[in-house]
């Protein structure tokens, strides 16, 4: 068995695999986004967002997308919200899923939308499957292996909320004190270390924190 940290990108053709994973990816509009569930089956593709950014240039995009048959949004905080997506599945959509459909391969959520438009995911199963299934990856995508691993080295689930900066940021502010009691550490110290602005740096930690805390109401 082997767990998988991989990074797949269509390279700018991700309207090709499906219209609303373009938008995910590429549009300006969204800050950071992860797919948490998702089902495919021959009536359609359902899936579930929680996704930062503009949550109105969301729902317009959504609706100019003529696959789309349902949608519903939820706003859970400044500039987020969750998202609920149901459309027909492409040709493009099936191909790349289809194959994860129908064997021992388990895709870990999230899926990470990232701000250069590739997406990051983890997976676990047989070795032999698992290198089978990415050398079949159908074109446009491309697969990069970026860390392989036991099933014990799989992030944790509160932690994989969190997009990469807020992940940078946290990290910082715990090594330097900053949760400490007495705090040992400002705001401004967590910035230098990130190298960018105090008021950034207190934005990726105030997300940070309410994504964990909402984790914890929900996982509890």
């Amino acid at each position: 068995m082997k767990h998988v940290r991989v990074t797949l990108t269509a390279n700018g053709r991700e309207d090709e695999i499906h219209p609303m994973y373009d938008v995910m990816a590429n549009a300006p509009f969204v800050e950071y986004a992860t797919a948490m569930q998702w089902n495919l089956s021959d009536r359609g593709f359902g899936i579930l967002h929680y996704v930062e950014g503009d949550v109105d240039a969301f729902r317009a995009a959504t609706e100019a997308v003529d696959v789309v048959v349902d949608y519903e949004v939820e706003p859970v905080g400044d500039d987020a919200f969750y998202a609920y997506v149901r459309d027909e599945a492409t040709a493009g959509l099936r191909a790349m899923l289809d194959p994860l459909e129908n064997g021992g391969v388990v895709v870990v959520p999230p899926i990470e939308y990232r701000g250069d438009g590739t997406i990051e995911l983890s997976a676990f199963g047989p070795s032999d499957e698992i290198q089978v299934l990415f050398e079949e990856t159908p074109a446009p995508m491309n697969v990069t292996v970026e860390a392989v691993g036991s099933l014990g080295s799989m992030r944790p689930l509160a932690a994989s909320r969190l997009s990469p900066r807020q992940r940078d940021a946290v990290e910082a502010a715990s090594a330097l004190g900053y949760y400490a009691v007495p705090r040992e550490a400002s705001v401004e110290d967590v910035a230098a270390a990130l190298d960018c602005a105090p008021s950034t740096a207190a934005e990726h930690l105030r997300k940070a924190e309410a994504a964990l805390v909402r984790s914890l109401r929900r996982d509890g």
